[in-house]
């Protein structure tokens, strides 16, 4: 449905962006607890949107491609469930491939809303969009959609609101917080509404270290970005160089771990603190859950929302789930 004209379209943001103290507040929580974390949200300043990009076309990273086989295959199905005049709501605003895809092959949506904590990264997506789609209203809205927010009105009223959350982002948080994302979401496309998400799907442990831990260095490169985004917002003074990113498979829990390691006896200063590190002391950076499907239907379950059609690759690799509003 893109529109023939290329003329420019004005793109309207709303802008609910959190004070900068959040970000300060959080690292400093994280790098003083015992078992220091970072949180993962913090990865996607300008350039680590560009590097995840690049991680994407990775011969290693198997969800990308999976994912948008699947939307190949299944698009008629994904857009029967979704239905037409829709109002997409998407949380997380990437490359747009995913995005594209979709829009494609709805019929007649009325109005996209992209959801994304990186202004800079949100606006060129949404600007780039507005302009291939003409027919279509792109209504950006910078914010954490780790909890509820508010929700433009679009021109034209949408049959129905429906989340879409691609790439198996929803596995980089703890099954408790995934839960209550979930509830978010459930929250924003409200009565009547749906989700689509991707979800990754248990497989071989060599498989999926290799995903994380691919052979170009590209992943380690968006691991550490983390550290160069606090030297550069919150006056930091990692040496990247004294830190090593890790990547292994926790068959117990179920998912890839992340972490940054430090490679010497070392003291760092962030926003005026000090903070202390030991030789091989680790930081918790990201999670990448896996599921079993039946263990992903009782996790949305929990968060008033019925599984309500799936959609696999062959090998079973990765799914596409349309989720129902459960009244």
């Amino acid at each position: 449905m893109p529109g023939s004209s290329t003329a420019k379209r004005s793109v309207r943001l709303l802008d609910l962006h959190p004070p900068h103290g959040d970000f300060r507040s959080e690292v400093l929580d994280g790098l003083g607890a015992e078992d220091k974390w970072l949180s993962a949200k913090y990865f996607y300043d300008e350039r680590g949107s560009h590097l995840f990009d690049a991680i994407t076309h990775l011969p290693e990273y198997y969800p990308t491609r999976t994912e948008l086989g699947i939307m190949d295959s299944s698009m008629p199905e994904i857009a029967a469930r979704v239905g037409p005049r829709s109002c997409i709501i998407e949380f997380g605003s990437g490359s747009g491939l995913k995005t594209r895809r979709l829009l494609n092959g709805l019929d007649s949506p009325v109005a996209y809303v992209p959801v994304e904590i990186s202004r800079d990264h949100l606006l060129s997506s949404a600007q780039t969009l507005a302009d291939e789609f003409q027919d279509l209203e792109v209504l950006p809205v910078c914010a954490d959609f780790t909890a509820p927010f508010e929700l433009p009105n679009p021109a034209s009223q949408a049959e129905r609101n429906v989340v879409f959350f691609p790439g198996s982002t929803i596995g980089n948080f703890t099954h408790e917080y995934a839960a209550d994302l979930l509830a978010v979401m459930r929250i924003e496309a409200g009565r009547g509404g749906g989700l689509v998400v991707g979800v990754d799907l248990r497989k071989d442990r060599g498989i999926l270290e290799r995903a994380y831990n691919d052979a170009r260095g590209v992943t380690a490169d968006f691991n550490l970005n983390l550290l160069r985004r606090i030297n550069r917002e919150l006056g930091g003074s990692f040496d990247l160089d004294r830190f090593r990113h890790r990547a292994i498979w926790n068959d117990a829990d179920g998912r890839i771990e992340m972490y940054l390691d430090s490679l010497a006896d070392q003291i760092v200063t962030v926003a005026g603190e000090r903070i202390r590190f030991r030789e091989g002391e680790s930081i918790l950076t990201e999670y990448s859950h896996k599921y079993e499907l039946r263990e992903f239907a009782e996790l949305a379950s929990g968060s008033g929302l019925r599984v309500l059609q799936t959609w696999t690759d062959p090998d079973s690799l990765f799914s596409i789930q349309y989720l129902e509003c459960v009244d």
